[in-house]
């Protein structure tokens, strides 16, 4: 299949070309989560509580799958862009091989961590009974999930968008069709509350596996999973850029830990608006996600074939689109701050506190596009280390102890504010880094 177009089409209509699928899709997958989230929070209180206390871990083991994921779309960009084809199919084979193993480990591990876990935040014994109950199916379902996600990257390698578009929101469309039929018992199906939502997250992702592999079967997409000779660099070439990448995913679960830490001592009301905030900021920041997904195999594809000059346009012009989009999501918590939090919770004190929590963390958007578009960038471009860089200092390494300092001062308010000043520095250092990179 002719790539060529990745280095030929003027770069505007090239990114919107790829980067729309995604952002519907990322919207839709986005809708899922806040949907989810708000017939879980039908159950009880309690139920929605748990799901915040779970989310980090959850996502920590998705972040394995997308991060490994963003090595192998890396590595089949590149090779594609350097013509050198037989690599790009060791790519997608050791892939998909991986991911796998990579899947059965999630789903050891998390079952076998969340009761400790859990009890660091000293739940009531509903809460932590609910947390079980929905965390012990939903990794059941890891494999298929890490399979899943690399298929989907192996798609867009390739450019074929919309494939992933459509398969990702199959998964999401159906997982929320079955949410409140499996939640609350609706025709012949019975009451399952917390295990009705993780058994519809499961299905979604059987869904999207199934449609990656009919469509794969019916047509040739340009690089192909073979038996292979072991071939040591292949793999280095994934988890060199992978192994930055998926701790690059890890590291917001790493920081909701910290965070609920912090703010258990305050109150139990704090650890839920954070996790009721961070359900909303994947609706603001999935669309900015969708772009730099449509960008990476396009920036990858340059790289491979030496068009420096047009890595940085396309650069450029992917931070003017994610920008726009910070900028609508800011106004969004700013002007309708009551009716997104009402969504999550009816209890007056959690709606008051948490329009105040929505109204300062939302000053940082806008100018996190800039390290959210770098951060990107370099892994599209192979450079994941570089790209762990910017995750660390967004999520570990300023906002924690920002946060525990400001804490002291301005009490939970001061956990909000710590977002704002770190996205602040951390734009102007991922700056810096991007230029002396590339």
């Amino acid at each position: 299949m002719n790539q060529e177009y990745m280095k030929e089409k003027p770069i505007l209509p090239l990114v919107l070309t790829m980067g729309y699928p995604m952002v519907l899709s990322m919207l839709i997958n986005s809708l899922y989560n806040i949907i989810d989230s708000y017939f879980v929070a039908k159950i009880s209180g309690d139920a929605m509580t748990a799901l915040s206390l779970v989310f980090p871990v959850q996502n920590l083991a998705h972040s394995v799958a997308v991060g490994f994921g963003i090595g192998i779309n890396s590595a089949i960009a590149i090779s594609l862009g350097e013509k050198d084809y037989e690599e790009a199919n060791r790519a997608m084979t050791y892939g998909i091989n991986l991911s796998v193993i990579h899947g059965l480990l999630s789903t050891i591990i998390c079952v076998l961590v969340m009761p400790n876990f859990l009890s660091m935040f000293h739940p009531t014994s509903e809460v932590l009974s609910i947390g079980l109950r929905y965390s012990n199916i939903v990794f059941l379902f890891a494999a298929i999930n890490n399979v899943g996600v690399s298929l989907e990257k192996v798609f867009q390698s390739v450019g074929w968008m919309k494939v992933t578009m459509f398969s990702m929101m199959s998964g999401c469309l159906l997982n929320i069709i079955f949410d409140p039929i499996l939640i609350f018992g609706y025709g012949p199906f019975p009451r399952l509350e917390i295990e009705g939502a993780a058994i519809a997250t499961g299905l979604g992702q059987v869904l999207a596996v199934i449609i990656y592999i009919v469509i794969y079967k019916k047509r040739s997409i340009g690089v192909k999973y073979q038996k292979t000779p072991k071939n040591g660099q292949t793999v280095f070439r994934l988890y060199s850029v992978g192994i930055p990448a998926t701790l690059n995913m890890a590291l917001p679960s790493v920081l909701i830990a910290a965070l609920n830490s912090i703010l258990v001592a305050y109150s139990q009301i704090y650890v839920l608006i954070l996790g009721v905030y961070y359900k909303l900021q994947t609706f603001i920041y999935m669309p900015a996600n969708g772009i730099i997904q449509g960008m990476r195999p396009i920036i990858g594809y340059n790289y491979g074939a030496n068009e420096k000059e047009r890595v940085q346009k396309i650069f450029q012009v992917v931070l003017k689109m994610c920008l726009g989009i910070m900028i609508v999501g800011m106004l969004l918590c700013i002007l309708l701050p009551k009716p997104i939090i009402s969504l999550f919770s009816d209890d007056y004190v959690v709606i008051v506190r948490g329009i105040r929590a929505l109204r300062i963390i939302c000053l940082g958007f806008a100018v996190s596009s800039i390290s959210v578009t770098a951060s990107g960038a370099l892994e599209g471009l192979g450079k994941g280390w570089q790209s762990l860089v910017i995750s660390l200092l967004r999520y570990v390494v300023l906002i924690i102890p920002v946060a525990w300092l400001l804490s002291f001062i301005l009490g939970p308010e001061g956990v909000w504010w710590a977002f704002v000043l770190t996205e602040i520095i951390t734009a102007g250092i991922s700056l810096l880094i991007y230029k002396k990179t590339v």
